[in-house]
């Protein structure tokens, strides 16, 4: 008699956990779009300031007393724009976070840089807010950009851990050049800050009657200078000694590229000072930093391997004895 094969019979359907079970191809797509978004972040947000529109919306979160999307005038709107951005970094980073908790299989080390991306984005949020409040404050709006590179950053390594396995991180170089490419990424984090005190001492306040940070122009734009100077010697005797060391391609590739562009990014700089911070240029400028930062991060990060961790396999069950053997063994 034949019994008609139920429905339950084949394979089941996977359930609702693991329809929400995120691929590591489809993390790598949203850590993508999460660094780019906070780079957008930044350029937007350059152009907030150097068009004066930095109080183009004067409330928050709305934009204006009453009404939260911006009037049809040309400030409010490049400010309005800006918070747009905003939430569209805002969505991706939580998105990024989620995708981290559902990635399969699923790493600490991933969801500790998702948490990461999420705090940051809740202190950017606050410390947007105060700078909205405090109309400009030049050291609140430095510590705005800071932590816009600082959460640009978690996003890189994200992404980059991502693409690598969860094993103990493996020198590609010798000790020596790990050393120096973090004194290397040191100083660039100093010449940045000391680039916004430069932007907070210069003619480009944000907004009508803002605040300017209290030194000479000309002295913290000089001092920024012999910092990028450094740099790039520091750049280039890092180049050599990569090349000396042996480092992989890869490594030594990106080094180079790193120091192309310190290099344009100095033409810039001086081309800015000798046009008295003409906006353009800045915007320029801003956006080269950018992406400056970017190449660094990944440049130290490239600096390490992560193999794959092996994880130890069972053995296989010994096959269980056939009836034909269990009856040959009965006759003997």
């Amino acid at each position: 008699m034949q019994t008609r094969a139920r429905p339950s019979d084949g394979p089941r359907a996977p359930g609702w956990r693991g329809r929400l079970e995120v691929s590591p191809s489809q993390l790598d797509r949203i850590a993508t779009a999460l660094v780019v978004s906070y780079a957008l972040l930044v350029v937007t947000g350059g152009a907030v300031r150097l068009t004066g529109s930095g109080l183009g919306c004067a409330d928050w979160p709305n934009c204006s007393r009453g009404d939260l999307i911006a009037s049809a005038s040309f400030h409010p709107l490049v400010e309005f724009s800006n918070r747009c951005v905003t939430i569209a970094v805002s969505v991706v980073s939580i998105v990024a976070f989620l995708a981290a908790l559902r990635r399969s299989p699923r790493r600490r080390d991933l969801v500790l840089l998702g948490t990461g991306v999420l705090a940051g984005l809740a202190a950017q949020v606050v410390l947007g807010g105060l700078v909205v409040l405090f109309k400009l404050n030049p050291y609140l709006v430095a510590l705005h950009f800071v932590l816009t590179l600082a959460v640009l950053a978690v996003a890189i390594a994200l992404r980059h851990r991502n693409r690598h396995g969860s094993g103990r991180a493996q020198a590609l170089v010798p000790r020596e050049l790990i050393w120096l490419g973090r004194v290397q990424l040191g100083a660039l984090s100093v010449l940045v800050l000391a680039g916004t005190m430069v932007t907070g001492a210069g003619p480009h306040a944000g907004g009508p009657g803002a605040k300017r940070i209290g030194v000479s122009f000309r002295d913290i734009a000089e001092l920024h200078a012999d910092l990028a100077l450094f740099l790039i010697g520091m750049s280039l005797a890092t180049l050599f000694a990569l090349h000396l060391g042996r480092a992989p391609a890869a490594v030594q590739r990106r080094a180079r590229f790193f120091l192309e562009m310190l290099a344009v990014q100095g033409l810039l700089g001086y081309s800015q000072y000798f046009l008295h911070d003409a906006a353009g240029i800045v915007e320029l400028h801003l956006t080269g930093v950018t992406l400056l930062w970017c190449v660094m991060v990944a440049h130290y990060l490239a600096l390490y391997a992560h193999p794959v961790e092996k994880r130890a396999t069972p053995l296989a069950p010994a096959p269980a004895p056939s009836a034909a053997a269990l009856g040959a063994a009965g006759t003997r």
